[in-house]
């Protein structure tokens, strides 16, 4: 069984592993204008939720989810300390350079080149730990690296000799993130050949593009061209 990913828009996917694990990552569903409305509540049962950042365009529905399914949150440490006086008891906190084991996945928390702070109501800031991307190894040995919301940097070429993943998913959309030229670049250091855009097209400022990605991109590089809502296959 091949590795389903369906693309909720923005940063946002659900997976479901080859051993059958269902998992999100960066639950923003209610409030994120690419999320097909049928999963804003019919995301259907959740193992595992991992979270890369506490910015609330990609937790804005963390503590819903994870009450209504019970799944293991996996974050950082200051954002397991925020959630478990929410009611959210299924934490797996962690930090970068740290590697956990969690429902048959082994996850490993990398740096990454952001910000992380939520925005509450009332317009206060709570800090909720570094940004991390997510490098994630499934039961078959298919490994993911998701980048998290990042500016290109040059250690990606050690993680790809540390970890050798198979496909990145990589942000595009510019200007909070990295945009074309640099996740072009990005690809070069992580030697991958197959590619996930996301974080573009969400709102009017994001304006990278696939294609102007993809432009930038050698021959025998793929890219999937997700569309939100529809669940591909990926496998080696």
């Amino acid at each position: 069984m091949a590795l389903e990913l369906t693309w909720l828009g923005h940063g946002t996917f659900l997976f479901t592993s080859p051993g059958g694990v269902r998992g999100m990552i960066d639950p923003f569903l209610s409030g994120n204008p690419s999320c097909p409305a049928q999963f804003h509540e019919g995301y259907g049962p959740l193992d595992v939720i991992l979270v890369t950042h506490g910015h609330n365009d990609h937790i804005g529905d963390l503590v819903r989810v994870a009450r209504a399914t019970g799944a293991t949150v996996v974050g950082s440490w200051e954002l397991a300390q925020w959630l478990g006086p929410q009611g959210v008891t299924a934490l797996e906190p962690m930090n970068v350079g740290g590697t956990i084991d969690v429902k048959g996945l082994r996850v490993t928390m990398t740096q990454a080149f952001h910000s992380g702070g939520f925005v509450t109501d009332d317009g206060a800031i709570v800090y909720l730990g570094p940004p991390a991307g997510l490098m994630v190894r499934f039961e078959d040995g298919y490994t993911v690296y998701h980048a998290g919301d990042t500016c290109v940097f040059s250690d990606m070429r050690l993680l790809a000799e540390l970890y050798r993943p198979d496909v990145a998913i990589l942000p595009i959309g510019d200007r909070f993130t990295m945009g074309p030229e640099q996740a072009a670049r990005a690809v070069e250091f992580l030697g991958v050949r197959h590619v996930v855009p996301t974080h573009f097209a969400t709102f009017p400022l994001l304006t990278g593009t696939v294609p102007a990605f993809e432009a930038l991109l050698p021959a025998g590089v793929r890219v999937e061209h997700l569309v939100p809502g529809t669940p591909v296959s990926l496998q080696r």
